[in-house]
């Protein structure tokens, strides 16, 4: 394996909670340096969610790995100094608050771009920079709805649901986490500075690529499904009799025909385009409820993997840490937090021919890099760190 790919790009961490962190993790695993700045006395929020472990969230495990924590308080005069220094030895900025807070505390992209005339920053916020609600709070849960998401989400006679995870802070990471490495390669290609404006339900909007152009021609917005989908018959989770979940797609014609086959339902067969099963989703849906439930799940992922019918189980966390598959791949893996104690957690997604995914360095405790950082990075002396922590600046 070679070296990992972003080893040398450091990332400046001035986000909290989830979809900044999340793509400044990402940046790590695959090399970059990150460096989070934290709240003094408290740190960042997701350090006390629960479950906690020692007087730490467990979930500060996966959020914290890969990073180095400085202490800094954005409220105290000399902070918007400190971060200054900080940010002309980085390449990337990553933060998430609003707008006229980075102004307030006089760390907008202007103010370090005066540091570093070559920066990246990559800006998460709830509805972007500009537009009449650019000032507005908000969360992933706010994101969600504001993009139509949670519209979707539920049963058709029911209210609107949420996604059990907060798909906006993970979805928007990992797209902040891209459109930090379009802007490194501009940045590289122009020599000019980069700012990357990510309003937190744009990548929501963007990933539903069904939903306004559906609009557009029908003049009506697709509404909640259920576990249907309005286009594809049959698709649906469907029970087995051993009480499990089996989520089984038939997406394209292949799959359907090697369905009705796997079946047994000849009279089926005659359903040859998906606009038929999709007039007929009632009386198809009822014949693949009726088959999956004569079925244990083992037994029938055997037969329909046999038959080359894509489906899978609707696993619990317990499950996923379980399967061969899972443990084979190295999706999960156990890595040490900074007390030493072994934490299963998710892996760097995906596998490369020519270099790695790596955790290099478990979860840090609150500011246990301040003083290293600020000697070695920013180039602070001993005396004026002890100046800095004796005034409250960190």
């Amino acid at each position: 394996m070679t070296e990992a790919p972003l080893r040398g790009v450091t990332v400046l961490d001035m986000s909290t909670i989830l979809a900044g962190p999340m793509a400044a993790s990402l940046l790590g695993e695959f090399g970059a340096d990150v460096i989070k700045i934290e709240e003094p006395r408290h740190g960042d929020p997701a350090r006390s969610y629960p479950p906690l472990v020692e007087g730490v969230s467990a979930q500060w495990s996966v959020l914290g790995r890969n990073k180095r924590s400085v202490t800094v308080d954005l409220h105290q005069p000399d902070a918007a100094q400190v971060v200054g220094r900080l940010a002309a030895a980085v390449d990337i900025v990553v933060t998430n608050f609003r707008p006229a807070t980075l102004r307030r505390f006089g760390v907008d992209f202007d103010d370090l771009v005066a540091f570093r005339p070559d920066l990246v920053m990559v800006h998460v916020s709830a509805f972007g920079r500009t537009g009449p609600y650019a000032e507005r709070p908000g969360f992933a849960r706010v994101a969600e709805a504001f993009a139509g998401l949670t519209h979707r989400t539920g049963e058709p006679d029911r209210p609107p649901v949420f996604a059990g995870y907060p798909v906006a802070d993970g979805v928007t990471g990992i797209y902040a986490a891209f459109t930090a490495l379009l802007a490194l390669r501009q940045r590289d290609r122009t020599a000019e500075p980069q700012l990357v404006d990510l309003a937190l339900y744009e990548p929501l909007l963007r990933m539903m690529e069904d939903f306004i152009v559906d609009y557009d021609v029908t003049g009506h917005s697709v509404g909640r499904q259920g576990n249907e989908n309005p286009h594809i018959s049959p698709n649906n989770l469907y029970r087995t009799r051993d009480g499990r979940w089996l989520a089984l797609p038939a997406s394209t014609e292949q799959m359907w025909r090697r369905l009705v086959k796997a079946m047994g339902a000849d009279d089926l067969a005659g359903y040859t385009d998906m606009a038929q099963r999709v007039a007929h989703r009632q009386q198809i849906e009822d014949r693949v409820h009726a088959f999956v439930g004569s079925y244990d799940l083992e037994p029938l992922m055997e037969l329909l993997v046999d038959a080359g019918i894509a489906a899978g189980p609707v696993n619990t966390a317990e499950e996923i840490c379980a399967d061969p598959h899972i443990r084979a791949r190295g999706s999960v893996v156990e890595f040490p937090d900074d007390s030493g104690h072994l934490r299963r957690m998710q892996s760097p997604a995906g596998l490369f021919s020519g270099f790695e995914g790596t955790l290099r360095s478990p979860a840090p405790g609150l500011g246990q890099h301040t003083d290293a950082v600020l000697a070695d990075l920013a180039g602070l002396s001993a005396e004026e760190i002890g100046t800095l922590r004796a005034n409250g600046t960190i």
